[in-house]
């Protein structure tokens, strides 16, 4: 078990680079109840800083794939209404929200796709107004990850399993840069950094990027009015956050039909605690035409099936291959870490304000400026030390962006 100092600093990191909590601000964390001695720490914290109010949504992974395994398809597609109203009432209030995280990459491998995928597209068309206030950035949010057990055994078979579990605290500690000095300072630097890349690609506004890689040959096209984004973003409120501890990404929305080629991931995706790994998307004019899966075909083909939207990128993301996620050489089974190891694409829906005047837009006028828009966001990940990736300038003119996975500019 992780020291209580360690924690705080955890919950302090949290709440000052994560969520940036402000006086009289409420918060709401959404935690499974093996993260209740963090949780503590967070809350305790939270009330020095001069929170209005803690709000704490418990959950268990277990109970979920209980319910998944015991209840009916028919049941699986009710949502509770007072939960999903309670949620966008919050948000009204100005909450901020974090998200403690845990993984158990094989929870649900005997479970029925199509109850997961029922229950998920459920849940995500009840929450479609709370997910607009995060994915438009109207409120602070963050998200960061505490071990188990489980997912400690899965990444680390030969440990003994508290040595396994002290292991992955360890690693989610480094590349938190809880184990600097100074983790507030070292993030502020890092944020500092990630800034100098989204100046350069926002003035450069590439027309389209083109990537070459192992089994991936793919033109995607950008809107002429894109925002890159990375690091933290401002609410609607002008306060300052970050939603992914840890980051180490820049992104931005492509244009929906204007992806065309193939595309090969490089590391697995763990979709609601089902693997999919080793897969590869097709697309033509945005679409996806075809795809393959080594492992987890049906668990992909449901995540396509979900919507139209499903079926086209809703994001495009820049990682370096030296970043500290993969300098630890360790597939984590967990978008969070793994997105931030890799340059990464997302099925599904997009940021909003990942063009100009976007977060003011309605799903209609999103499309017509060819902005993907889904009930969900899936990111997968592309990134190795063998994918090159050119920009596309407004004249035609093809300038090396990254090369064998690192930065060229």
């Amino acid at each position: 078990m992780m020291n209580v100092e360690s924690l705080k600093k955890y919950a302090e990191l949290a709440l000052k680079i994560g969520i940036n909590l402000q006086q009289g601000q409420p918060l709401v964390v959404q935690a499974p109840i093996t993260a209740a001695t963090l949780v503590r720490e967070v809350t305790k914290l939270a009330y020095e800083f001069g929170a209005k109010y803690v709000h704490i949504d418990w959950h268990d992974s277990q109970i979920t794939k209980i319910a998944y395994e015991g209840a009916s398809l028919d049941s699986l597609k009710e949502v509770r209404m007072w939960k999903v109203k309670g949620m966008e009432e919050m948000a009204e209030e100005g909450a901020a929200f974090l998200r403690i995280v845990v993984s158990d990459p094989d929870l649900l491998k005997e479970v029925a796709p199509e109850k997961v995928s029922t229950a998920n597209i459920a849940e995500a068309t009840a929450l479609k107004k709370y997910r607009s206030y995060i994915q438009t950035g109207k409120v602070s949010w963050s998200i960061i990850s505490v071990p188990s057990e489980a997912w400690a055994s899965k990444l680390y078979p030969d440990l003994p399993k508290e040595e396994a579990l002290n292991t992955l605290w360890d690693h989610i500690f480094a590349v938190t840069r809880l184990n600097e000095l100074d983790p507030v300072a070292a993030w502020e630097s890092h944020l500092q950094t990630l800034q100098e890349k989204l100046t350069y690609l926002n003035n450069k506004k590439y027309e389209a990027l083109h990537y070459e890689g192992p089994g991936t040959e793919l033109k995607i096209e950008l809107p002429t009015e894109q925002v890159w984004l990375g690091g933290g973003i401002h609410n609607e409120r002008g306060t300052y956050f970050v939603p992914n501890l840890p980051t180490e990404e820049v992104f931005t929305a492509p244009v929906k039909t204007g992806v065309d080629g193939t595309v090969t991931s490089t590391k697995p995706l763990n979709l609601n605690g089902k693997l999919v790994n080793n897969f590869t998307l097709t697309f033509k004019e945005g679409r996806v035409i075809d795809y393959s899966a080594e492992v987890g075909q049906d668990v992909l083909q449901k995540l396509l099936e979900t919507d139209e939207g499903a079926m086209y990128l809703g994001e495009v993301a820049l990682v370096p291959n030296s970043s500290p996620i993969s300098k630890l050489n360790v597939i984590f089974y967990n978008t969070l870490f793994d997105e931030n190891a890799s340059s990464h694409l997302a099925l599904g829906s997009a940021y909003p304000i990942c063009i100009n005047g976007g977060g003011a837009m309605t799903k209609n006028q999103l499309e017509e400026n060819g902005i993907n828009t889904s009930v969900v966001h899936v990111d997968f990940m592309i990134g190795s030390s063998e994918l090159t990736i050119y920009g596309i300038a407004q004249d035609g003119k093809k300038e090396l962006l990254m090369e064998k996975g690192e930065w060229a500019i």
